[in-house]
């Protein structure tokens, strides 16, 4: 499965060949409800046919539409749902995401993609990830407050220390058992098997690590969170260089716990964090408003964000304001939630601010320092 971190912040989406397929839908992760979800693929791709058949003929459009169809006839494709589903086609290009939240049903056709729901999930600010770390192997876990999923990792990333060493690591599999075992008190694998090990165990974890920090910690800025042994993860915390990597762990291997076990056991140690952070950005908004550098009437940000002002930008999560956004001028125009044309504007102003340089943060409604569904923070 592709990388939404790394796909965005590549820029592959910035100029992409027309005509542009954008599908939305919410999927389940169980029976019987995601039963349902390939009938309902089908029945989206029909949509998209539809509407390309305005405009372009059935040889121009069809190699659009078969690796949706392949996707679609696909049995072990819809045995693996989360929570949404996002797939982008054109000319050239093919994407899919499975999402750990649900997303509004929709298709688009269109010069361009239709990206805005998938900047929600980027910018959620309860987002992080789990590096399972033994010394023979690694997996990577991607969560937030709700759910935790392992990450399908792209092939050359260093799973196992032997696709890192080659036949030498098969050399001192013995002695990695015998090292990680003890008999009344007494540890075995000592001497120059164990110093050869610990050189190995070395290696494969700098190669995780920086695997770890190009493909996933760097493009996403998320934190890290490590969950294995206590020996492993003293080696691990000295040798890297990810600086989202989290001071606490978990002092197991995700193999000792359930799926469920480890989402608390990691939201316990990450929920402080992502309280703290949302603390800090609050208390920054209202300083910012005593100084009059902040704002959350909708009109003035929009103006302020198309003007290149907005630093910060909060974003209620789950909340949506039908309407248009003029990126030229800023004017904003409300409009009707239920007509198929009308954008989300907090979407709209989302992009605005990120193309100029600023922060958006989704944050819990729970949390929201304002009533408008956003919280600026101005430049200057």
């Amino acid at each position: 499965m592709n990388s939404l971190s790394n796909d965005y912040h590549s820029g592959i989406f910035n100029d992409p060949q027309t005509p542009c397929l954008s599908l939305y839908m919410p999927t389940h992760r169980a029976l019987p409800h995601s039963s349902q979800d390939a009938i309902r693929f089908r029945n989206l791709i029909k949509e998209l046919e539809a509407s390309l058949a305005q405009k372009y003929t059935e040889a121009e459009y069809r190699p659009l539409l078969e690796p949706l169809e392949t996707l679609h006839a696909s049995y072990d494709f819809w045995n693996h749902n989360l929570d949404g589903l996002a797939v982008l086609s054109a000319p050239g290009l093919f994407r899919f995401y499975r999402l750990q939240r649900a997303v509004p049903e929709r298709v688009v056709v269109a010069n361009s993609f239709h990206l805005k729901p998938l900047l929600r999930i980027l910018q959620s600010a309860d987002s992080y990830y789990v590096l399972g770390l033994s010394r023979d192997k690694a997996v990577l876990y991607e969560g937030n407050r709700d759910a935790l999923d392992e990450v399908e990792l792209p092939d050359g990333f260093p799973q196992t220390r032997e696709s890192v060493l080659g036949e030498k690591s098969r050399q001192t599999n013995v002695s990695a058992s015998a090292h990680d075992s003890a008999v009344g008190g007494v540890v075995f694998g000592k001497g120059e098997k164990s110093d050869q090990l610990e050189a190995e165990t070395e290696r494969f974890f700098r190669a995780v690590d920086q695997a770890v920090l190009e493909n996933y910690s760097r493009p996403s800025n998320q934190s890290l969170l490590v969950a294995a042994l206590s020996e492993q993860f003293s080696l691990f915390h000295k040798i890297s260089r990810n600086p989202m990597l989290m001071d606490e762990n978990i002092e197991l291997h995700p193999n000792a716990l359930s799926s469920e076990e480890l989402r608390e056991r990691s939201w316990k140690i990450i929920e402080p964090h992502f309280l703290n952070r949302l603390s800090g950005l609050i208390d920054a908004f209202h300083a910012a408003r005593a100084r009059g550098q902040s704002d959350d009437d909708l009109a003035i940000v929009a103006r302020n964000a198309v003007a290149g002002r907005v630093s910060t930008l909060l974003v209620e999560a789950e909340r949506s304001t039908p309407g248009h956004l003029d990126a030229e001028s800023g004017a904003i125009e409300f409009d009707d939630l239920e007509h198929p044309k009308v954008d989300d504007l907090l979407d709209d102003l989302s992009a605005v601010v990120l193309k100029n340089g600023g922060e958006v943060i989704v944050v819990p409604a729970e949390r929201m320092p304002t009533k408008s569904g956003v919280a600026a923070i101005y430049r200057f």
